[in-house]
């Protein structure tokens, strides 16, 4: 469910903190659909039996995955500003990928706003820093510098 804030409450809300959202869990299935749908087949992904043989133990997400699975879960605990018109995703400045996915783990993100500029009347760029937490692991399955931009 979309949170919504005023355009000078969002102009106003670097540094605040989102989430963390709730638990979402990375099944063999939804690997298996990325792995068809950018056609990277890689044994580590899609075949649990050599997978096994692996440090990981088992089939893990393509990093690409778990990054693409953002655009479901952040909007989750980012609110917008009223009366969006709509936003596009406008790039990474930073991204790393600190820690594999393993199939079923379960993920969810924290967003920490880093700045907000209104680029042009009705074109708000964000930056946010983005981490993916996987339960009962120390180090996060990613960190990145995301920025979105929104047309109110």
């Amino acid at each position: 469910m979309t949170n919504f804030i005023t355009k000078e409450e969002f102009l106003n809300s670097a540094g605040t903190v989102y989430g963390p959202g709730e638990w979402f869990k990375v099944t063999q299935e939804r690997i298996n659909q990325f792995a068809d749908a950018t056609d990277d087949h890689q044994f580590i992904h899609v075949d649990p039996e050599a997978a096994k043989e692996t440090p990981f133990g088992g089939t893990i997400a393509h990093g690409f995955l778990t990054l693409s699975l953002l655009a479901h879960l952040v909007p989750q605990i980012s609110p917008k500003p009223e009366n969006p018109k709509m936003g596009v995703n406008y790039g990474m400045n930073k991204l790393r990928f600190l820690n594999p996915v393993k199939v079923d783990s379960e993920i969810r993100v924290t967003s920490k706003v880093l700045e907000v500029v209104e680029k042009k009347p009705g074109q708000i760029l964000t930056t946010s820093e983005i981490t993916v937490e996987i339960k009962d692991e120390k180090v996060p399955a990613l960190i990145c510098e995301w920025l979105g931009m929104t047309f109110v």
